[in-house]
């Protein structure tokens, strides 16, 4: 896949990209990306729903937070934007969101389902995730090469190519107040993942060194209607790199949300 940039629309404080008709499907791209991350899944879900991918604040065409914001002031800006019932999707950080906007708003959200979720990281990956926030000045770009290789490993590819651009031309500001939120969480509370009554899907990868398997099975473990499904020779980026199997396992769960 070619990952050209798309137009967008915009509403309020959002930037996105809207495709199709149906059900609304609302997509949550993470730290340092764009709503572009998820080209493939707009492609085919856009067959049979209303997709919206979002730019996060201070990502893509989004104007950041004029004040350091919380996870809930990415969840309650996404929020404004859904004025009828929606299936809430996102990655890594949008994974975050996304489980965070099913908790705080259930009247607005059909379904959800977090794609590489963090849930209580141990003490290292804390420690380095943290000290990475640390360095985070909001005018520099960050060094994307440790992030690339986790997530791709040495060898070129297009998608790789394609975050690679993205994180070196993120607004420095943006990047730094998404990774600081998305550092001091440490997902969802238990009593929350309890209490969550909507359908919810945990999917990873095998190869995920920080988003483990064993994170997405006790999340799911917990929800009273969640499942889990794990890639299990993918890493990082599932959505661009695996996205047959992803947009697969999306469209089965949709048929239930929607």
């Amino acid at each position: 896949m070619i990952w050209t940039i798309r137009p967008r629309s915009e509403t309020g404080d959002l930037a996105a990209i809207t495709a199709g008709k149906g059900p609304l499907v609302m997509l949550i791209h993470g730290v340092g990306l764009r709503a572009e991350t998820w080209n493939a899944q707009i492609n085919a879900l856009a067959q049979d729903y209303r997709v919206v991918a979002v730019d996060m604040p201070g990502h893509g065409e989004s104007p950041r937070f004029t004040e350091p914001p919380t996870l809930a002031s990415y969840s309650g800006r996404i929020a404004g934007y859904i004025n009828e019932p929606a299936t809430v999707i996102g990655h890594s950080f949008g994974a975050m969101i996304a489980l965070d906007l099913a908790i705080r708003h259930p009247e607005k959200i059909t379904g959800v389902a977090a794609l590489n979720a963090i849930y209580r990281r141990s003490p290292d990956a804390r420690a380095a995730v943290l000290a990475r926030a640390g360095s985070l000045d909001g005018v520099s770009v960050a060094d994307p090469a440790a992030p690339l290789d986790r997530w791709f490993g040495p060898d070129p590819s297009g998608e790789r190519s394609a975050c690679e651009h993205w994180l070196r031309t993120v607004d420095p500001a943006g990047y730094r107040d998404a990774y600081r939120v998305f550092a001091q969480e440490d997902g969802p509370g238990d009593s929350d993942l309890q209490a969550l009554h909507c359908p919810a899907l945990f999917l990873t990868g095998g190869r995920e060194p920080n988003s483990t398997p064993a994170m997405s099975e006790q999340m799911a473990a917990l929800a009273p209607q969640g499942r889990v499904e794990i890639l299990s020779d993918a890493a990082h980026m599932a959505p661009m790199t695996h996205a047959g199997a992803v947009n697969r396992i999306l469209s089965g769960f949709l048929k239930e949300t929607c």
